[in-house]
């Protein structure tokens, strides 16, 4: 015999509605004698709320994202990974070394001890030359390796963030190796050939340096905007371009030393050279305080500024940035010739500080290219550029001690280099190496051309 009562909420009927169910439980329930409706509590009077939980403290909040994945966690352990590989390298490049290894069941503590010993003393001798020496006396040979870790690191300021500030505004430059010859080139011929007081010739040879970075990115910009050809492909071209006009104009008459045979320039005049900041001893100079105050002019001007907001939502999607009335032309212009300028201030500091008095086919070296790396460690952010570049600094000035003091070729310290950046841009493997637990606010997986 079917139930005239189906129970609610069966699979064949519509759900009960919640006064249906009140009525239900109603008739369900017999009537309490009315000595118990005064002990009859309703069970929801006696539900005691949920206790909120107790905030963690800093230390706890600290621990926690100690272990995270978020993009400091991630810096690091790449360094360190870097630094491991390059001990595994330091051990296989020992011929001596590498001979203990070949009795290390008989005696292992010889292979052990062996790669213990050429290891740290690598290490040892990079920190030493690059931070601090303990049996350094004196002002001069105490000051030294920080000297050298700034002198380095200047240049490298300037070009990363003209990387980095074209990859916020969504271009790839790959010209800042040229950009900061031609910068070279200005400066250094203004600082020879300009008869000027001392303060006025250095700014002169300064301005004429970044002028002439930014009209060697004017060039890509425009093409860019104008016709939409590539920059990559446009920069590289124009590199090449920037270094040959180097190499023919240090021969020309009017720039070539009279003195000397070889391809080098007049040596730029004292009135145009950077002050050295601890002496004439050490080359440190005043370079390095321009490179943290145009961090400080990159960080406002992507953060702080209605321009540099449009050159990220062009970045973004430049789609999205026309739509909403974006000049995205005039974003590329700007972003190119503001990039150039910044690369065109590296180049002058190799000329016009202590790196060198003249120019050479070799005056500036790599640090365009170099700039690259800096800005993907600094992942192209503004005082990130400024702390990558202070590590590169650091691994150059204390490879050159490396190399003197224990015998570890100068190429090693390139190979770490290239190992930290490997690294930083593979956050995966760096996390599951670690097994790092997932950050909240990570954005590793974010595209580099957006800011990381």
């Amino acid at each position: 015999m079917s139930n005239p009562n189906p129970v609610s909420g069966s699979p064949d009927k519509e759900p009960a509605t919640e006064a249906q169910e009140a009525r239900s439980e109603a008739r369900a329930t017999p009537t309490a004698p009315a000595g118990d409706q005064e002990r009859t509590v309703p069970a929801t009077a006696t539900e005691q709320p949920p206790a909120e939980e107790p905030r963690p403290t800093l230390g706890k909040l600290f621990l926690d994202n100690l272990w995270a994945a978020n993009t400091v966690t991630v810096t690091v352990l790449a360094v360190l990974l870097a630094m491991l590989v390059g001990a595994v390298l330091i051990i296989v490049s020992d011929p001596d070394v590498l001979a203990t290894y070949g009795y290390i069941t008989a005696r292992p503590s010889d292979a052990l001890n062996s790669s213990w010993t050429v290891v740290s003393e690598a290490y040892a001798n990079l920190f030493k030359g690059a931070i601090f020496d303990p049996e350094a006396s004196g002002f001069t040979a105490a000051m030294g390796p920080i000297s050298e870790t700034l002198t380095y690191t200047a240049p490298l300021v300037f070009t990363g963030l003209a990387v980095a500030l074209a990859f916020r505004g969504g271009l790839f430059n790959i010209g800042a190796q040229g950009q900061a010859t031609i910068g070279v080139v200005l400066a250094a011929v203004a600082g020879f050939a300009l008869p000027l007081p001392p303060g006025v010739h250095l700014l002169v040879a300064l301005i004429a340096g970044a002028a002439g970075g930014a009209i060697w990115g004017f060039i890509p910009g425009i093409l860019k905007a104008r016709t939409g050809a590539h920059e990559v492909i446009n920069t590289i071209m124009l590199n090449y371009v920037a270094v040959y006009f180097l190499s023919w104009i240090i021969i020309q008459n009017g720039v070539q030393n009279p003195n000397r045979s070889d391809a080098i320039s007049k040596p730029v005049e004292s009135s145009a050279q950077l002050p050295r900041l601890l002496g004439d001893n050490l080359r440190v100079h005043a370079g390095i305080l321009v490179a943290v105050l145009a961090t400080w002019f990159v960080a406002w001007l992507l953060n702080r500024s209605t321009l540099g907001f449009e050159l990220r939502a062009v970045g973004e999607n430049p789609n999205a940035a026309r739509t909403a009335g974006i000049s995205v032309t005039k974003a590329y212009v700007l972003v190119m010739v503001i990039s150039g300028l910044l690369a065109g201030l590296g180049g002058s500091n190799m000329v016009l500080g202590s790196t060198a008095n003249a120019l050479t086919p070799l005056v500036i070296a790599q640090i365009g290219f170099d700039g690259i790396l800096v800005a993907l460690l600094g992942r192209v952010k503004p005082w990130g550029v400024l702390l990558a570049a202070l590590l590169f600094g650091a691994l150059q000035a204390g490879g050159n001690r490396m190399q003197s003091y224990s015998g570890i070729s100068l190429e090693l310290v390139t190979v770490l280099q290239a190992l930290i950046v490997i690294f930083i841009a593979a956050p995966a493997l760096v996390k599951a190496i670690f097994q790092l637990r997932a950050a909240r606010a990570a954005r590793l997986q974010t595209s580099l051309a957006k800011g990381w």
